[in-house]
Order: C-alpha cells, then structure tokens, then sequence
C-alpha cells in the first residue's frame, strides 16, 4: 500500500479555541495531512469532517487526539469508526490508546474498549450539562444569573435588510456574529 498515508483530524467548538495542542501531537504522529473543524461536534454536519471522510481510503491510518474530537455521541462514534473501517482505513485515537484496524482485524477487546469509552465520554458530557443546568438555577434563584445580552435591534434589522437583499440566513448570522436560533426567533416573531 505505497499510497496510504496518514491522516489526522482534529476539532475545537468554537473559533475561539485552538487545534495547536491537538495539530502538536498529531505531528508527532508523523501525520502528512490535516482535517480540522472548528465547530461544536454535536452533529456529523462539519466541513472538516466531511472532507476527510471523502479522502480516506484503503490502508490510510487516521489519528484522532481523542473520541471526543470525533464524535459526541456514542451512536455516532460507533458508526463513524465502522464506516473508517469498512473503507479498511485504521482509525487510532491517541489518548485513549485505542487502534481499530480496518473490518474484520480489530479484536474483539479493541471493540469492547473503545465502546465502553465512548460511553463513558458521553455519560461525562451529560454529567457536565447537568451541573452547568444547576449552577444556572441556582445563580438565578440569587438572582446573579441574566442569561445572554440581548441582540441589539439595529442588528437584527440590518439581518434582515441582508436577507431581503438574498443573503443566506447562515451568512447573516455568522457576518453580524448573531446566533442563528436567534436570528430564526426575530424572524419569526
């Protein structure tokens, strides 16, 4: 397989964050091409992603820093690996040591590891929105917590001057670095 290559892919949740620490140690892994996304990992729906899902093939080695950078979910983690390894691509995520090796070669202690971990990510996620949900109850029930600033309205007309003119509704909201569940309320209301 002279043509395999390694691959690394990595992600933050925002655009303020930075891959530096993930691309560091995916260098060390003699990675020769990069995928990064810089958006939340709650869906499959990431540039990034996509595009090195498109570019894997047979032999490639894909490196991940963690599950977590991958997949949020255990249900999507489990098919995104499967998919890498139905394509014989070898998927290895490095902190927690796991390697799945394309279908039919990884064991069957590989599989039970990297299930149990994903799990065990997942229920760690849920447990951190829990506290975060607790903590904003309790800041609001001493009255310190008032949410998000609201969007000034001059924004939200200029939005919608944008719109009429036919911009995308996505772009709007990314240019006047408005939310788009937000933007969709003012428009709908």
């Amino acid at each position: 397989m002279s043509n395999s290559s390694i691959v690394g892919y990595a992600r933050v949740s925002s655009v303020d964050q930075h891959l530096d620490r993930q691309l560091a140690q995916l260098k060390d892994e003699h990675v020769e091409k990069f995928f990064v996304d810089k958006v939340s990992g709650k869906n499959l729906d990431r540039p990034g992603f996509a595009a090195m899902m498109e570019y894997v093939r047979e032999g490639d080695v894909l490196v991940i820093c963690s599950m977590d950078r991958l997949a949020r979910s255990l249900m999507d983690l489990l098919n995104v690996t499967r998919t890498l390894q139905n394509k014989g691509v070898t998927v290895r995520f490095l902190k927690e040591k796991i390697e799945l090796s394309p279908s039919g070669e990884t064991s069957a202690i590989s599989k039970l590891l990297m299930a149990m971990m994903g799990a065990v990510a997942e229920f760690e996620r849920s447990l951190i929105r829990e506290r975060q949900q607790q903590g904003i109850a309790l800041a609001k029930a001493r009255g310190v917590y008032r949410g998000r600033k609201p969007v000034d309205n001059e924004l939200l007309e200029e939005a919608k001057r944008r719109i009429a003119a036919g911009v995308p509704k996505t772009k709007v909201a990314k240019n006047l670095k408005i939310g788009r569940t937000t933007l969709y309320k003012y428009l709908k209301g």
